[in-house]
């Protein structure tokens, strides 16, 4: 039969409580055969932030969204205000979640993409616009990332690339097409 050990942390002075259930019936927690660090929602980092504004960008680069409003986060690791990137203080595995609002006037290829570590990570959805179309269009980006807790990072970016009939640049609306950003800690490293 196993058993189990407390030992407190050597610096702390705070105390564990194990609660029983508020039922009559009993719970069971099995602890698997690995080692590592238990995960609770007081350290799983997560964020939601849009952008609140325009930002009219030229065809054919990959332009930072500048998003720039935060809904939440949790553990301060978004930055709204200089780099708009997350930076999360855990090491793990996160659920990336991006959506870019575009605007444009004639026929382009319009893509998301998350850049970690100043470099381009991976592609998400893409679309292309017919000649003499015009619209909004939302492309999304949905994606598993593992961070390493210190220096790891993602910003989201967008583009628009040039059609020898356009050129034409693209726009992030701060209307109900607002363009998201997010990410939620899934599993520990």
């Amino acid at each position: 039969m196993a058993s189990l050990i407390p030992s407190a942390n050597a610096s702390g002075t705070g105390s564990m409580t194990l609660a029983g259930p508020s039922t009559n019936s009993n719970q069971t927690i099995t602890i698997p055969d690995a080692t590592g660090t238990m995960m609770v929602s007081g350290n799983m980092p997560a964020f939601s932030a849009y952008a609140n504004a325009g930002q009219t960008v030229s065809a054919g680069t990959f332009t930072k969204v500048a998003i720039n409003t935060e809904y939440f986060d949790t553990a301060n690791c978004f930055d709204s205000t200089t780099n708009y990137r997350f930076t999360p203080n855990v090491a793990g595995y996160y659920q990336v979640n991006a959506t870019v609002s575009f605007g444009t006037t004639g026929a382009a290829e319009i893509i998301a993409a998350i850049y970690k570590n100043g470099s381009i990570y991976s592609r998400g959805t893409d679309a292309n616009m017919a000649s003499g179309t015009f619209g909004d269009s939302l492309i999304t980006y949905n994606e598993l990332i593992y961070f390493n807790g210190s220096t790891d990072y993602i910003e989201l970016y967008g583009l628009v690339s040039s059609n020898p009939r356009t050129g034409n640049g693209i726009r992030y609306y701060d209307t109900w097409l607002t363009s998201r950003f997010s990410a939620a800690m899934v599993r520990g490293a």
